[in-house]
């Protein structure tokens, strides 16, 4: 018999951030379920049917978990290979996703059938991957301006600015604050990235700005005026959102209404109100004002705390990993989920402007869902390949003890 005991062991993941993943899956489909079936029940485009956006999640939630099981049994150092043309066919779909029908005021979706698909979700995951690449192969070159760090930099203006094409200002901003959390964690000079800060939001400014005038040349001129109008809506409801609580500052009045509404215990699961036609949207941007109402401050806690702790711990696999590839894409990916978070939770709580961008693994979509969980299997992979040197060198030293026994 031949003796395989030299075979490379996988190591075991993380298993507090498999479960706390899959707890947070859990935990939005119930979430989608209860902020959703209400509307869906009434309203004849969803068939009449309460379960219609649970099912859709669902589906979403176990071809995730399958993608997240398979990319937690990839190692991590093939998407070294895998980047370039997973970024090439990621700037493709932007470029094809801004001639496309337009869906509440932006052209952020591509149809396939039934199936729609969200290539700025895809877009968040690319360019990590990208700049962990190119950051880890160019070492202490990141820190030279012109051969190390405006190369970089060029890379993410340019997703930056197909993305303000559609035009997604809250997904822009989100990226945006990712590539430079990574930028800066591969060891890049700190003047750089506040300069590079301040010329990116310059030149999404412009390409919005040039957006505008062709829309106000448009012969709709009408349509012209509500665009402008909207974005101009968002900034007085951030103000002061009493000003027009029937137009521009209705969304965050009614969600601040329901996080009042909560109180400590809040409604219990199912028994909100605010989103019984009140809240827009409740199972996407406002998902969370949901969970305010019917969980109330202690339910809310908690789920932050669990949120926060998800958080940490993924962070965490990410410093332990000794590949600077595998550190960067573990900061960039558990970086991503916390930024969207709170930009998220920051817009329904009146913490900043809302942009309108998904709570992650809580709110219904299916290209977020799928890309953060194949983002998590990347983690959870890492994780796995940082438990692998302590099983061999176990095994070897069991190896060593056994054979001087002898």
């Amino acid at each position: 018999m031949k003796d395989n005991d030299n075979r490379p062991r996988k190591g075991t993941p993380d298993f507090q951030l498999l479960i706390l993943t899959l707890l947070l899956v859990g935990f939005g489909l119930i979430m989608v379920f209860s902020s959703s079936s209400a509307l869906s029940l009434v309203t004849k485009k969803f068939g009449n049917d309460p379960l219609y956006f649970v099912k859709k999640q669902i589906i979403w939630a176990v071809l995730g978990t399958v993608v997240m099981f398979v990319a937690m049994n990839i190692h991590y150092s093939k998407f070294k290979k895998w980047y370039a043309p997973l970024f090439i066919i990621t700037l493709i779909l932007l470029l094809f996703v801004a001639s496309t029908e337009r869906i509440n005021g932006a052209s952020s979706w591509l149809s396939i059938g039934k199936l729609g698909i969200q290539p700025t979700e895809l877009a968040k995951l690319s360019i990590i991957l990208y700049l962990a690449a190119l950051i880890a192969k160019k070492g202490e070159r990141l820190r030279d301006l012109k051969t190390g760090y405006i190369p970089v930099m060029v890379i993410v203006g340019i997703v930056a600015g197909l993305i303000m094409l559609q035009p997604d200002l809250g997904s822009c901003l989100i990226l945006v604050a990712t590539s430079g959390l990574v930028i800066f964690a591969g060891g890049a000079s700190l003047k750089h990235i506040l300069a590079s800060i301040v010329l990116l939001v310059l030149g999404a400014g412009l390409v919005l700005g040039g957006k505008m005038a062709i829309d106000s040349l448009s012969s709709n001129t009408e349509v012209a005026k509500v665009k402008q109008d909207y974005r101009q809506g968002r900034i007085e409801a951030f103000i002061d959102p009493t000003q027009d609580p029937e137009g521009a500052g209705y969304n965050i009045l009614q969600s601040l209404t329901a996080l009042g509404e909560g109180g400590l215990g809040g409604s219990g699961i199912g028994k909100g109100v605010q989103k019984l036609h009140y809240l827009k949207y409740p199972y996407t941007d406002f998902i969370f004002a949901v969970i305010g109402e019917e969980l109330g401050f202690v339910g809310t806690l908690l789920f932050l705390l669990v949120y926060l702790y998800f958080i940490w711990r993924g962070i965490l696999v990410a410093l332990r990993c000794k590949d600077p590839f595998g550190t960067l894409i573990g900061i960039g990916v558990m970086g991503l989920i916390a930024i969207q978070a709170f930009v998220n939770i920051g817009g329904v709580t009146k913490t900043i402007p809302l942009t309108g961008v998904t709570l992650p693994f809580i709110s219904y979509g299916g290209s977020s869902l799928l890309v953060t969980m194949l983002s998590m299997g990347i983690i959870l992979n890492i994780s796995r390949e940082n438990a692998r040197p302590k099983k061999e060198e176990h095994t070897k030293s069991v190896r060593i003890t056994s054979s001087v026994s002898r």
